[in-house]
């Protein structure tokens, strides 16, 4: 069938000499793979190929058929035209450490409003931004509402954070039970939204530790996670 849907990019694959197969998170779908044919063959196809970078915002045309891997697109355009997002070498490092535990986490072929809203939204809020050193600790954070494990905050005080079930207790139960720095950082976290994360006051070493911290968290949660391989490169930018 023929489908309208806005759609964000989680990953990109060069497939034989000219063809591209792209995954995006799709408002209509949730997570389709597109096989883009001959998009490297002519100049009109470069063009296209480069709506394709990462987390790029577009509307997509489609031909959809169920219970197939792989789709076609037959129009596309850009959606949102981000200002900074691809130029900005912060932002940049944001985009692929992102993108990567974006295509690792969302699995769904099925529509899930709220979620994209989440990143079309959060997306556009970053490419405005000039302040943005702790944006992707609250992304994180705020994407396992989505996911299914959001830290239950009942108990918000308490001495330590369990990793493994999500819940604060005033006892170390086990070796995921944190307490220390990465709990303190992670009760203010819980109490800003993005337009007053700055307040929250981070050094470089202190936001690696808690992202970190946070990754340890979704691995335990999601049991097909990994630690995005672009993690490295990410720390080394924002040392």
């Amino acid at each position: 069938m023929l489908l309208k849907t806005k759609a964000i990019v989680l990953s990109k694959l060069k497939y034989r000499d000219n063809d591209l197969i792209v995954k995006c998170y799709t408002q209509q779908k949730g997570v389709v793979s597109y096989l883009l044919r001959g998009v490297f063959k002519s100049k009109k196809g470069s063009s296209k190929a480069a709506y394709y970078q990462m987390l790029s915002q577009l509307e997509v045309e489609q031909t959809y058929k169920t219970n197939h891997t792989l789709h076609y697109i037959n129009e596309v355009k850009v959606a949102y035209a981000y200002k900074s997002l691809h130029t900005n070498i912060l932002k940049t490092a944001i985009v692929m450490f992102l993108s990567e535990v974006l295509s690792s986490v969302l699995k769904e072929e099925e529509q899930n409003k709220e979620l994209f809203d989440y990143l079309e939204t959060t997306l556009q809020w970053l490419d405005l931004q000039s302040e943005f050193s702790n944006f992707h600790l609250l992304f994180l954070l705020e994407l396992t509402k989505h996911l299914g494990f959001y830290p239950d905050t009942s108990d918000v005080n308490q001495r330590y954070f369990n990793l493994n079930n999500g819940l604060f207790q005033p006892n170390k139960q086990d070796v995921y039970s944190i307490s220390g720095e990465n709990l303190d950082i992670l009760q203010q976290i819980l109490l800003v939204d993005f337009e007053s994360l700055e307040a929250v006051k981070l050094n470089a070493k202190q936001r690696q530790s808690f992202l970190s911290m946070l990754l340890l968290y979704y691995e335990l949660h999601l049991g097909t996670f990994n630690k995005p391989k672009s993690l490295q490169i990410f720390n080394q930018v924002f040392h």
